[in-house]
């Protein structure tokens, strides 16, 4: 008798309490639930310590790139939906891989890098950079600048396994990684960019692909933002002054908020509502038919090149493609991403990779997809 009246005692003690809990979650609302609706934002400030950056008439990167990312933070606080972290709040060096580590343990959402150029000539202007595979030597020799950070940290050689940041071959297999949060990436370089050109009258050098450690050790969407070249003296002067900066940071700002609710809002999408549409030369572009993407048998791999991705819907006849013919168009979201050389063989696919690259898409990579779904390339290559 006594042990059923413990029971019932129990079980009404039980109701009572979960009836308390659920009544707090209305009274007190929960902190922890809130947190981890929070998008996090890992900025970086580049260089720091006893690594300068470039000091171009005689300024210094390192203290204009962590007043211009202290900015963008107080900025983004002002949201209370953003959570924003930093690699680093002072005059401190930090290793490149200790960067991605620290937006990686974070589980950032995202990872804003800001630093300053610097040329032998009077070039000014901004560029945003994302992480691909150099379209030129250009491109290729601002990543070599601010990979060459690396040489400084102990252990390098073991750290990355052998990378050379003098070395083009090396900076090819950086790309992998990070190839799923391309668009991603470029979506919120765009508006960056945007913005300098548009409120800022800023002159626009671009959106650009490079290879870029910094980038390449993350595992989220992430751009690497030149803010403009010290050795130009009109521009160093900008970008050193107190209202240079902080009109640089909130034009930056501006992009990241964004970019967060274009997310919000599902206009920026991911793979899952993939519709392709396959070309025929011999038939007329405007009668091809848009259809589900398919797949031999249930675990089948399927290897494509991604030569393309643009908001314009392009005709997938070859002539628009340097003679490449079979291209798929893929729209995803408001933007068609352009695929060739379609194959469940990966060595076949390496041969179109290269007569891509001879062809000119010198920013192609190959991507993977089983059962219609978009999966990384190392996943695939298992």
């Amino acid at each position: 008798m006594e042990s059923l009246q413990n029971h019932k005692f129990s079980t009404n003690l039980h109701k009572v309490l979960v009836f308390i809990f659920i009544f707090s979650l209305f009274l007190f609302p929960n902190e922890t639930f809130a947190q981890k609706q929070k998008f996090v934002v890992m900025l970086d400030a580049g260089h720091g310590g006893h690594e300068p950056g470039n000091v171009g008439n005689g300024y210094r990167e390192k203290n204009i790139a962590l007043k211009v990312v202290l900015a963008i933070g107080k900025e983004l606080a002002n949201e209370k939906s953003i959570d924003v972290k930093y690699t680093r709040t002072k005059d401190v060096f930090i290793d490149l891989w200790k960067r991605g580590e620290i937006a990686n343990k974070a589980k950032a959402d995202l990872f804003v890098s800001v630093h300053c150029n610097a040329h032998t000539s009077n070039a000014y202007g901004t560029e945003t950079f994302v992480l691909g595979l150099h379209a030129n030597k250009q491109n290729f020799e601002v990543a070599k600048k601010e990979n060459a950070v690396i040489l400084l940290e102990d252990n390098y050689k073991e750290r990355y396994k052998g990378f050379d940041p003098n070395s083009a071959e090396s900076v090819l297999g950086l790309t992998l990684m990070q190839e799923e949060n391309l668009d991603k990436s470029l979506a919120l370089a765009h508006s960056v960019q945007k913005n300098f050109r548009g409120s800022l009258k800023r002159k626009d050098r671009g959106v650009k692909q490079a290879g870029f450690i910094v980038l390449h050790q993350t595992y989220m969407p992430s751009v690497l933002v030149e803010l403009g070249f010290l050795t130009n003296k009109t521009e160093g002067r900008y970008l050193n002054s107190k209202k240079g900066q902080q009109q640089m940071a909130k034009a930056i700002a501006k992009a990241i908020k964004k970019y967060i609710n274009q997310l919000k809002l599902n206009t920026i999408s991911t793979d899952t509502d993939t519709v392709v549409v396959k070309n025929d030369d011999k038939k007329d572009d405007d009668v091809v038919v848009e259809e589900k993407e398919e797949t031999k048998e249930e675990g089948d791999i399927l290897f494509k090149i991604q030569i393309a991705s643009s908001k314009k819907r392009i005709k997938t006849k070859s002539y628009n493609f340097k003679g490449l013919r079979n291209v798929e168009r893929v729209k995803v979201g408001r933007y068609y991403k352009y695929y060739y050389g379609h194959s469940d063989d990966y060595q076949k696919t390496k041969a179109s990779f290269a007569k891509a690259k001879k062809k000119g898409y010198k920013s192609a990579f190959i991507v993977a997809f089983k059962e219609g779904k978009k999966i990384s390339l190392a996943e695939a290559l298992k």
